[in-house]
């Protein structure tokens, strides 16, 4: 029964892997039938590139920035959403809407916002009489940008699973706690906090995840411009892949994303799970 699943996983997960780090050691241009191997020649350049660590930089801005404001803002919405509160089912539907849409899709819809000529945001600039301003054409603000428009679709996925958390936490709980005189904060770090541990760590995990390997938002609003200005290391891939036809680079640098990925996804998710209690 598992026999068609694993295949499927070692044809499409593990194959293309263990082909990409031994491409890694390549000088590969992504077309010729030939290539040489160079050993660790590649990695030596990866990690002298300055460019390198441009990109790192921001593909850890884009998964932590976008794991913190996440988390923080699905827990508040599922907190809020646990009361019973008029139009309760319909929020829930709107704040999980634009998880549906692609992120390619989601990207450009932002790019119509903050878009220098003809977007909806400096129309009302110079409707008020402001001058336009060029969100992300500036190199220190669009990969912030990036990370706001990456929050605003994905906090819903965060907010259903905290939602389901808080409805599995039993009441007795806090009548106790009431009983004993707690505030509502009191309750909300030794009660609430704890017990939702275990959807504190799913969420954690995935975000990281997703962040880490952010690409289809930054190509709709940015390209990965001004030059390398945001620039993740999927979209980094990419451009050296396709555009400057370099697939060896491209695969050393794949390489170094995947480590990443699964040393702050691994570690995050053994500090969290030994948060956990037993309800």
């Amino acid at each position: 029964m598992y026999l068609p699943a694993l295949i499927m996983i070692i044809l499409f997960i593990i194959y293309p892997f263990l082909n990409g780090i031994i491409l890694s050691f390549t000088n590969w241009n992504g077309f010729s039938q030939s290539s040489d191997w160079v050993g660790f020649d590649q990695y030596s350049r990866m990690f002298s590139d300055p460019i390198t660590w441009v990109v790192v930089k921001n593909t850890l801005l884009y998964g932590v920035g976008s794991t913190i404001l996440q988390n923080v803002i699905g827990l508040g919405y599922a907190l809020l959403l646990n009361q019973s509160i008029k139009m309760r089912t319909l929020t829930r539907t709107i704040i999980y809407l634009p998880v549906i849409i692609s992120p390619l899709i989601m990207g450009y819809i932002w790019y119509f916002v903050f878009a220098y000529h003809g977007g909806a945001l400096n129309d009302v600039l110079m409707f008020l009489g402001f001058e336009r301003s060029n969100l992300l054409g500036n190199p220190n603000l669009n990969p912030y940008i990036i990370v706001f428009v990456n929050t605003y679709q994905f906090v819903g996925i965060a907010m259903i699973i905290y939602l389901a958390g808080l409805q599995s936490i039993s009441k007795d709980y806090y009548e106790a706690s009431n009983l004993d005189g707690a505030s509502s904060w009191q309750q909300f770090k030794n009660i609430t906090i704890p017990l939702l541990m275990p959807s504190i760590t799913i969420n954690i995990v995935l975000n990281i995840i997703g962040g880490l390997k952010l690409f289809d938002v930054i190509i709709a609003l940015t390209g990965g411009g001004p030059g390398n200005a945001s620039q993740s290391m999927s979209t980094f891939m990419f451009d050296l892949y396709f555009k400057r036809q370099d697939a060896g680079y491209a695969a050393t640098q794949g390489v170094f994303m995947a480590f990443i990925i699964f040393i702050f996804s691994v570690a995050a998710f053994l500090y969290f799970k030994r948060k956990e209690v037993e309800a």
